[in-house]
């Protein structure tokens, strides 16, 4: 999976649990059970901590491909380009 379908794949996510959290507060509202909704958001959850560790893992690899200073910072472009 690239890092671009690891980010669309977080969001999608994170909107799938706004959208059961606002469900199960109307449903509390409404005097109903919620009881079996609580570990779907858990798992949902663990799933989204899961994607956002393997995107930092990722994003680690993308970072130490890329030229850079002996401090860390990017290299970017050549010295022509840098210059006003």
């Amino acid at each position: 999976m690239g890092l671009d379908h690891i980010k669309a794949e977080i969001e999608h996510m994170r909107v799938q649990i706004k959208r059961q959290q606002k469900d199960i507060n109307s449903l509390q509202r409404a005097g109903i059970s919620t009881g079996s909704a609580a570990p779907l958001l858990g798992r949902m959850q663990d799933k989204v901590d899961a994607l956002c560790e393997e995107r930092d893992r990722l994003n680690g690899e993308e970072r130490l491909k890329q030229r850079s200073y002996a401090s860390g910072k990017p290299i970017r472009g050549v010295p022509d380009q840098r210059r006003m």
